[in-house]
């Protein structure tokens, strides 16, 4: 008997991982003939590999400053080296080193401050739809509050008040980014409870949790995943903003916002000071929305029959 239970338990697994290895396949082959999900996927890989091996890609130490190198011009120029491809700032670091550097906060601000809002806006979303009545009324109410403040502004006031810092920026950014993952996720919520394997679920005693987190939180999540990635787009770009009103990320510290700021009043005599940070922030985020574009086409239904 003991043998029989463990084959069929084996036979079960290799299905599993077939059904796993063929879905993988699929989603490659999706991508693959997607041209922009292709371009967004290299660009957000090669991102991702330049921010974690950030200590052996980067040429020089992105902090150290040399007198006697400041504003050398990138090496295809006049006086360019090799040494410094992109040339120096007004302090002689290294762009292309801090340049490197930036992506660890963009894309760490980026996925945490999504983490947090998203946390809070699925579970918030989950509640409001499926309970509806008061609950709903008030979590709808705080929404709406939220959405009569301007972001910027509400963003701006607790800096203000908390002190700039990497923490304090993405929970700052993350409680404020919420609203419209609750909406979603409620709107979702809203259409699904009232389908028939959950009218079947609770018909036969299962417990609202066990329901919320088994049959509803599974056919929503494709929303979320589409929506939350397309906000990591605009936190990198929020998270540039702050830095370069000087409400972000604080020097030492490297950040492609805080570059921008540098160099703003080097624009009309030494661009490449600030003009390479703002193309790593654009490509980033395009490779971002490419990525969700893609992400969309695959896992939103109405898109498939389109």
């Amino acid at each position: 008997m003991s043998s029989l239970i463990e084959t069929q338990s084996g036979q079960v697994n290799r299905r599993e991982t077939t059904k796993s290895v063929s879905k993988a396949r699929r989603l490659a082959r999706s991508l693959l003939k997607s041209k922009t999900g292709t371009i967004g996927f290299i660009i957000i890989v090669a991102i991702v590999f330049m921010a974690l091996f950030a200590g052996v890609v980067a040429p020089h130490d992105p902090v150290k400053t040399s007198a006697a190198k400041r504003l050398l011009p990138p090496m295809w120029m006049d006086k360019g080296t090799a040494d410094y491809p992109l040339g120096t700032d007004n302090l002689g670091r290294d762009v292309l080193s801090r340049i490197i550097y930036g992506s660890q906060i963009s894309l760490l601000v980026g996925i945490c401050a999504v983490a947090v809002a998203g946390t809070i806006g699925v579970i918030l979303g989950l509640v409001s739809g499926y309970y509806g009545g008061w609950i709903d009324k008030v979590i709808m109410r705080t929404v709406d509050t939220f959405l009569a403040i301007p972001n910027i502004l509400f963003i701006l006031v607790i800096l203000a008040v908390l002190g700039p810092g990497l923490s304090t920026l993405i929970f700052v950014i993350g409680i404020t980014n919420w609203v419209k993952y609750a909406r979603i996720i409620r709107s979702e919520v809203l259409s699904v409870k009232e389908r028939d394997y959950v009218r079947a679920a609770r018909s036969v005693g299962a417990k609202n949790y066990r329901i919320i987190v088994k049959h509803i939180l599974p056919n929503v999540i494709s929303s979320f995943i589409v929506v939350s990635t397309l906000s990591v787009a605009t936190t990198i770009i929020l998270e540039a903003s702050l830095s370069f009103l000087g409400l972000g990320i604080q020097p030492p510290t490297v950040t492609w916002g805080g570059m921008l700021s540098d160099g703003r009043q080097y624009l009309a005599t030494s661009w490449w000071v600030a003009t390479f940070p703002g193309v790593a922030i654009t490509i980033t985020v395009l490779g971002i929305i490419f990525l969700g574009d893609w992400l969309r086409d695959v896992l939103d239904p109405r898109m498939k029959t389109k």
